[in-house]
């Protein structure tokens, strides 16, 4: 049976197998990464397995999987894995304890462990530890930098902030991502600053790191950088840009929300296509509803010729459980009208089993719709649906005076 059939049937022991007898290295990563991901801390077996791989295997990239494993199933799995390689046991007591006994394991000979502790640091929320995780943000391996600046983003300390700076200039460019999301986590205005600079590197990448972080600042002042990010050559960063407006703007003071809008509309008007695709993949992928919102009311006001995904996203949008959500991608879908608009909701009209959303496509056919349209309304004003037939009957009013 494949990992995936695996990892999709909740089949511990079956993974477990797999890290351990199979020949191929990447096999067993994948293993490892995904008994974290299923395994819980009362999965004794799965969790002494993830420990012994991670100071047992002959490969440094699966004994590095085991460890990110542990840390998925959380900080008393990592504990065991500081027990096997000390040999001290951890007492039960107050947190800045057991803080202090991985802040040691971050001078470990032992990589995996440095990694292991800092992970767990962070995940103790001791700031106590704050001190030892900025002085391991020098360590050697690039797994470790990267794992204290991960640590130090939940601990969120406004300590950390110059030396999370230095790592802006990291030579690993995953140690630099996590850096720029530590800093934008914390929020101070000299964390801000930093990153805000970065929007104007010349290095195209430093620029997309600082646009994706900012998302994570809940500060509206990186709004306006942003917007002005949207202008990058790089359609790279143009799409972090978007996704962290989409951010903000969903966190943003009601007041506010507006001047916002006004001045993302501005800058994406008529972007091209790659701009673009980060509303199309909030609206179809968040879980948040103040970020789908959003990016279902921007849609309909910056894409002047959408394409079948912005509209079909759009449609399916209509049977969303927030009424909102589903009310902004009725209104942008008759921003955008057109014949593949109305050829998407006449055939969703047929098809759909949510009788609101049906409802909401017959009034963007009674907006947007042409003779096609004004035959299947009339149609429908014999529905089985009161919501259906009450938008039916305003759609002919509309048809109507139209005539």
């Amino acid at each position: 049976m494949s990992l995936y059939h695996l990892a999709r049937d909740g089949d511990v022991e079956g993974i477990r197998d797999l890290l351990l007898e199979s020949d191929s290295t990447a096999v067993r990563v994948r293993s490892a990464k995904l008994l974290g991901e299923v395994a819980n801390s009362g999965d004794t077996d799965a969790v002494e397995t993830l420990v012994s791989v991670s100071v047992t295997d002959d490969n440094e990239e699966v004994r590095a999987a085991a460890v990110e494993g542990l840390d998925d199933i959380g900080s008393e799995a990592v504990e065991q894995l500081l027990v096997k390689i000390t040999g001290s046991k951890i007492q039960d007591g107050a947190a800045w304890a057991t803080a202090k006994k991985f802040a040691n394991a971050l001078s470990s000979d032992v990589p995996e462990l440095r990694m292991a502790a800092a992970s767990a640091l962070g995940t103790l929320g001791e700031t106590s530890a704050v001190p030892s995780l900025v002085n391991q943000l020098s360590d050697e391996n690039p797994k470790v930098r990267v794992r204290c600046c991960a640590a130090l983003a939940r601990l969120d300390h406004p300590k950390a902030v110059p030396a999370l700076i230095e790592r802006l200039s990291d030579p690993h460019g995953e140690v630099r991502r996590e850096a720029a999301v530590a800093l934008a986590s914390i929020g101070t205005d000299q964390a801000l600053a930093a990153l805000l600079d970065m929007l104007d590197d010349t290095n195209t990448s430093i620029r997309r790191v600082a646009a994706s972080s900012l998302g994570e600042a809940g500060s509206v002042e990186a709004v306006q950088p942003l917007a002005d990010a949207l202008g990058d050559e790089s359609s790279a960063v143009r799409s972090a840009a978007v996704f962290s407006i989409i951010e903000l703007l969903s966190n943003a003071p009601t007041q506010q929300s507006h001047q916002i809008r006004e001045t993302v509309v501005s800058e994406l008007k008529d972007a091209d296509a790659a701009t673009i695709k980060p509303l199309v993949d909030i609206l179809d992928e968040s879980t948040q509803r103040r970020q789908q919102r959003n990016a279902a009311w921007f849609l309909g006001r910056v894409v002047s010729d959408p394409e079948s995904e912005t509209i079909g996203v759009l449609t399916d949008a209509l049977e969303s459980e927030d009424n909102q959500t589903s009310q902004f991608a009725a209104t942008s879908l008759a921003e955008m009208g057109g014949e593949d608009v109305e050829d998407e909701l006449l055939e969703f009209v047929d098809d759909s089993k949510d009788d609101d959303a049906r409802a909401q496509a017959v009034y963007v056919l009674g907006q947007v719709g042409g003779e096609r349209s004004g035959d299947k309304i009339k149609k429908l004003t014999e529905d089985d649906s009161k919501q259906v037939r009450k938008r039916a009957f305003a759609a002919v009013s509309k048809f109507r005076g139209r005539q």
